[in-house]
């Protein structure tokens, strides 16, 4: 049986090497052998979305078997009960697009680490107060790296994961503008890797991103 993680272990985890794979599934028999991919090229934090079929089985299932590797959290959570099935089902962190504090506190309780959705300086700021370890800037493909830095100026206490908009190119920029972590999409698991299975793609892909993020926090 795997050990469980504390939370400051998952923190870690999630920041170094800090690009977290967001996992929308078209079919649930996928997560597992995309989750392999990942960590074949090095990327462990890998967050499997409640629109993913049969999600909370799939969480249970996909951290029973790669948990020792891979750090496995659940994202687009939506209420206070899906956070606590999900991390009863085994997920080590908890993803949610929006500001709904009664998840940061239902995920405080059961001592795993928690991102709430903001946009603006305000809504990051009231995420942080009601408990939030990170701060998703969502959706961020048209803020990028510039907006993260400004927002940083004045609140250098948050944590920020920006999803949308992070790709190969921007990487790099994010990271060095103050991001803890990126929370990346379908600029890795693209629409024609799931179509087609392509996981020895998805592992180069991955690959590809961990050297940018390695390269982005050595300078």
């Amino acid at each position: 049986m795997t050990r469980m993680r504390s939370k400051s272990e998952i923190v870690s985890r999630l920041i170094d090497p800090g690009i977290i794979a967001v996992v929308r599934a078209q079919k649930a028999e996928q997560v597992l052998p995309l989750s392999e991919a990942l960590i074949g090229g090095g990327i462990i934090a890998i967050e499997i979305t409640m629109t993913t079929p049969n999600a909370i089985e799939t969480i249970r299932e996909t951290s029973r078997r790669i948990g020792a590797r891979g750090v496995i959290g659940v994202g687009t959570v939506l209420d206070a009960r899906t956070c606590r099935q999900a991390i009863e089902a085994g997920a080590e962190f908890v993803v949610s697009p929006i500001l709904r504090p009664e998840i940061a506190e239902t995920a405080r309780g059961l001592d795993r680490p928690v991102m709430l959705g903001a946009y603006t300086p305000t809504e990051a700021q009231l995420a942080h107060e009601a408990g939030a370890d990170f701060i998703k800037i969502f959706p961020a493909d048209g803020l990028g790296p510039s907006y993260i830095k400004a927002l940083r100026a004045p609140l250098p206490h948050l944590r920020i994961v920006p999803t949308g908009g992070v790709d190969l190119n921007t990487a790099a920029d994010f990271l060095k503008a103050g991001c803890a972590a990126l929370g990346v999409g379908s600029a890795l698991i693209s629409a024609s890797i799931l179509r087609g299975n392509r996981w020895d793609e998805l592992t180069q892909v991955s690959r590809a991103f961990r050297q940018t993020a390695d390269r982005a926090r050595s300078k």
